[in-house]
């Protein structure tokens, strides 16, 4: 809990630098996801130690073809337990005008499908941003830049970062620590149900009792172990064999030899191909 907490008052510490020196309010889409929810954290409270009002916070909802009750019910509600008002802005009528204007079925729910809603809703955050002097808080984080599992020029895109060298697990203990440090007790409720949510982009349509039905896991792997990759490509910089031992050694108990390296393989496959996504990062709190 203490190293969460030193993380977060970098991440807090960075925004309240940027906030002070462009005098802007923060923006941030709200899914109702883990990530999004840091980011709202970090937000209310860099503008608390602004000694700015909570309304600063320009927090918007906008949900979409795959949006499910739990996530936009979610959202709404730590929106309002940390003081500010929810914008909702739902997306799906630009979408399907968006997708009927480039000739895409919208029955064919492939990558153009997928993406489209992601890159109508940073150009809804970009646009509320430059209409209400406002600073579009990214909430990427590092597992999912790492991954390339991000819509370049969607979600990959922002003003400012504050999840960039945050990995997908960490994410998780930051926001427990939130909850066990009181930082915001009014939303301790909802953030225990928000971790509980499964990881999901949201961007399929919900099953007929309105639960996610895309888990992101499912397709990209275990946030687990791609962290382990990450860590000791990137930290350390070993090769595949090397990782590929220390992790059979770490999680024998719980992947098989296998699927170790099926995942790892997709890892490796996707930090190098996806590298074009990085290279057009907004700037962001190295932690």
């Amino acid at each position: 809990i203490k190293r969460c907490s030193e993380i977060f008052e970098m991440q807090v510490y960075g925004l309240v630098k940027r906030l002070s020196i462009t005098g802007s309010k923060p923006v941030v889409g709200v899914s109702g996801g883990m990530d999004s929810t840091l980011t709202l954290l970090v937000c209310s409270e860099a503008l608390s130690r602004l000694d700015r009002e909570a309304s600063d916070l320009i927090a918007i909802t906008m949900p979409a073809f795959g949006t499910s009750d739990r996530t936009y019910n979610n959202s709404l509600k730590l929106i309002k337990n940390l003081g500010a008002e929810p914008i909702i802005i739902d997306i799906k009528d630009s979408c399907i005008q968006h997708l009927k204007d480039i000739g895409h079925d919208i029955n064919i729910k492939d990558v153009t499908y997928e993406n489209a809603q992601a890159r109508e809703r940073t150009q809804v955050l970009m646009d509320y941003a430059n209409k209400h002097g406002g600073l579009v808080v990214g909430t990427g984080d590092l597992s999912e830049l790492a991954l390339g599992w991000c819509t370049y020029n969607g979600d990959q895109m922002s003003m400012y970062g504050v999840n960039g060298s945050i990995p997908k697990t960490l994410v998780r203990w930051m926001i427990d620590s939130v909850v066990e440090n009181e930082i915001f007790p009014e939303a301790n409720e909802v953030l225990k149900d928000i971790l509980d949510t499964p990881i999901s982009p949201e961007l399929l349509p919900p099953d007929e009792n309105g639960n996610i039905t895309q888990k992101t896991e499912d397709s990209v792997g275990p946030y687990e172990l791609h962290d382990f990759f990450i860590f000791y490509s990137l930290r350390y910089g070993f090769g595949p064999s090397k990782i590929y031992y220390l992790t059979k050694k770490a999680f024998a108990d719980d992947y098989t030899d296998t699927d170790i390296k099926k995942w790892m393989n997709m890892y490796f496959r996707r930090f190098f191909t996806q590298q074009f996504k990085r290279s057009c990062m907004p700037d962001g709190v190295k932690v």
